[in-house]
């Protein structure tokens, strides 16, 4: 996956440190932000596919991502069974 598309994400028009929030409210103004960005579906992709743990990617938190992983594991287990 190529990172071209992190040019276009809103994340560039704030803090960085927004998007690594010690707490839940800081985790929804990351996700508000996210929301209205053209690339937040790259954007969490990238961020499950390099398994990244920290902060909030394509709107998903770190607790959000590994239940993404999860569901995704188990639905391909139950596919190829």
């Amino acid at each position: 996956m190529t990172t071209d598309w992190m040019a276009g994400g809103k994340c560039k028009e704030v803090a960085p440190d927004v998007f690594f929030p010690n707490d839940g409210m800081g985790v929804l103004v990351a996700q508000r932000i996210c929301a209205e960005c053209p690339v937040s579906e790259a954007c969490l992709e990238y961020a499950l596919e390099h398994h990244i743990d920290h902060g909030v990617w394509g709107g998903a938190s770190e607790r959000e991502r590994r239940r993404i992983l999860r569901r995704r594991r188990l639905s391909h287990a139950v596919a190829t069974t």
